[in-house]
């Protein structure tokens, strides 16, 4: 065979790779590529960088604060009315109430609330029931609707509700990063189409009628581009508060500004820590679910969005032949640096324009690219080699640059046992809880980056303490913390390592924050409790699952944290923790003790022993900190 022939031959293999990478990815298999292809957006996106919001929408937050001041979360039916009124009264044009208002209360509060929807232009959350958390469907009917994410049901508001009200559907699509992507704009059950949340919002902001156009949406006589699914991709302006954001608390300390509210969409959702209602972005690792919703809606208004619509996915299926086509093809020319240099000059600029489409509203699918392109060329560049005994270093090149796709590795344990507590399990184990004191007042005074930085060292320091202990960090809730101790397998030193871990986490907690600057330092304490007993070990979620642990044990873990604020301590630990730990005490600490108390939500009294550090002047005297 002629080289000619063979290079021939090599073009059309490569031809059709991309084109069967590309419509292998498109009919839902490749899955591995939208894990990639999310990493890549992640990365697109902070190049791009932080950009101003249209300022159009206003979040009005149920925070911390808020919750601190009511003392239960969900927010009570008649304080959310207060807060619809309030709101009602600066007359936004839209209030969108991105809470499930699936369930009866008090009457009194069902009533009031009810009777304040009516007085507005309102927009209620539903949320969509999916057989599966991958809300992945097969078409069972033709035409465009036949894509949709076909839900088992939609829960809806309570109908005294619904009836003052346009409802729609809050569902996000995070895809397998977790990081939310696009937000469908249709959903549909075996009967009926609803229009999703957002959707709905700007609907009715926008006073246009919605057509619903085999490849796209239209608002009134605006195209809304969308995805082959009706669904939107959005991007995000920045991290959390970067769309303008209030805290409902001002409503109930009367500051609320009228400037924030008036002729504006009004999106009222929770932002409470440790709520679950939260998703990592490029920006942000904890980015409220209503932000996510606020920025889909800004999308639709404003007509900011990124397009990924039927052009760019041609555009997409011809990058993904073309290009590795080319890229052979210039191997082929040129059996030498000459070649390589104009392969690479050529992937530089695919990568440069890639990358300029996005930072100008264009989602050009990079990950299906790579893989169209990077397999052919590479094994191309290995014939190539094998034939003229020439590209050893060019062979090494691409095999690194193979490397970089490989999907990362999960925990170790989790990899030999893949179904570990696919069932929860009962058993023993120690639980400490650590939360950091005063820190909602001041992330209200300091900038967020500051905030985010100092939050990281927290979290670096509870992880280095439980991991150095040998215990699993289950959640970081915001400001605070839960570690386990007894996965995989309950140890006979669980309540030891626990005891240890929680004395290492006080004083490195303490150092870290008596290092801060005074007026921060100052502002900040810390409360732990720890405590051992019988728990139930089990994984949540569908798609994204997290360990958790729940029982009496994990409850009283938490209460003991305000049982040390009460009495001035920093560290409160159960009797039955030290008799299981054996615990002699230490000539640099001292144990005051015991209290026999009992602990909100709880019958019965616990015997509760407080640590002190006696290893540096004035630790022990310190007085009591600061409350949240």
């Amino acid at each position: 065979m002629t080289r000619r022939v063979q290079i021939l031959v090599a073009l059309v293999l490569t031809a059709l790779w991309g084109a069967g990478v590309y419509a292998a990815h498109a009919n839902g298999h490749l899955r591995f590529l939208d894990r990639l292809e999310a990493t890549v957006t992640d990365w697109r996106t902070q190049v791009r960088g932080v950009q101003a919001p249209p300022d159009l929408v206003t979040i009005v937050a149920i925070d911390d604060t808020v919750v601190k001041r009511g003392g239960s979360y969900p927010l009570p039916r008649a304080d959310l009315a207060r807060v619809v009124d309030t709101i009602v009264q600066f007359k936004p044009k839209v209030i969108a109430i991105d809470l499930l208002l699936v369930d009866r209360s008090a009457a009194i509060g069902d009533a009031t609330l009810a009777s304040t929807l009516a007085t507005g232009p309102m927009v209620l959350a539903a949320a969509a029931i999916f057989p599966s958390a991958s809300e992945t469907v097969t078409p069972s009917s033709h035409g465009p609707l036949a894509v949709l994410p076909q839900a088992e049901r939609f829960l809806l508001p309570l109908p005294a509700f619904a009836d003052h009200a346009e409802v729609g559907v809050v569902n996000v699509a995070t895809g397998q990063s977790g990081s939310p992507l696009s937000v469908p704009m249709l959903f549909r059950t075996h009967d009926k189409v609803e229009l999703s949340f957002p959707l709905r919002v700007a609907t009715r902001a926008l006073d246009k009628p919605l057509t619903i156009a085999p490849d796209r949406l239209m608002l009134g006589d605006r195209a809304v581009p969308t995805d082959s699914d009706f669904a939107l991709p959005i991007t995000y302006y920045g991290p959390r508060r970067t769309i303008r954001t209030v805290s409902a608390q001002s409503i109930f300390d009367g500051t609320l500004n009228r400037a924030a509210i008036e002729n504006r969409i009004v999106v009222i959702g929770a932002s409470v820590a440790g709520g679950g209602d939260f998703y990592p972005t490029p920006f942000d690792s904890l980015m409220p679910g209503v932000e996510v919703i606020s920025t889909a809606i800004t999308h639709l208004v404003a007509g900011d969005g990124i397009v990924r619509d039927h052009n760019v996915h041609v555009a997409d299926a011809l990058t993904a032949i073309l290009l590795p086509v080319l890229l052979v093809g210039l191997l082929a020319w040129r059996r030498s640096a000459l070649g390589i240099m104009a392969a690479a000059v050529v992937m530089i600029a695919w990568a440069g324009l890639n990358l300029f489409a996005f930072t100008h509203g264009l989602w050009l699918n990079a990950a299906t690219t790579l893989a169209a392109t990077v397999p052919p060329v590479a094994v191309f560049a290995g014939v190539q080699l094998w034939v003229g005994g020439r590209k050893a270093q060019y062979l090494t090149a691409k095999s690194q640059s193979l490397a970089q796709f490989q999907a990362p590795a999960v925990q170790e344990w989790l990899a030999r046992d893949p179904d570990f507590l696919a069932k929860p399990v009962r058993q023993e184990a120690a639980v400490v809880f650590i939360d950091l004191s005063g820190f909602t007042a001041l992330s209200e005074r300091i900038d967020p980056d500051a905030l985010r930085d100092m939050l990281n060292a927290f979290h670096a320091r509870i992880d280095m303490a439980a991991t150095a202990c040998g215990g699993i960090v289950t959640s970081f809730l915001g400001d605070g913390a839960m570690i386990l101790f007894g996965l995989p397998g309950a140890r006979p030193d669980d309540a030891a390592r626990a005891l240890k871990c929680a004395i290492e986490l006080h004083r490195s907690v303490a150092s870290w924050i008596a290092s801060l600057p005074p007026v921060i330092g100052d502002q900040l304490g810390f409360k732990i409790g720890a405590h051992c007993g019988p728990i139930v070990a089990s994984r949540l979620g569908g798609s994204h699952q997290h360990i958790t642990a729940t029982g009496d044990t994990v409850n009283v873990a938490n209460r003991l944290m305000e049982v040390a604020a009460q009495n001035g301590a920093r560290l409160a630990l159960s009797d039955t923790l030290l008799d299981a730990a054996d615990f002699l005490g230490d000539p640099d600490s001292s144990l005051k003790g015991p209290l026999r108390t009992q602990v909100r939500g709880r019958s019965g009294t616990v015997a509760v022993w407080f640590w002190r550090d006696e290893s540096k002047p004035g630790q022990a005297a310190a007085g009591a900190e600061m409350m949240e």
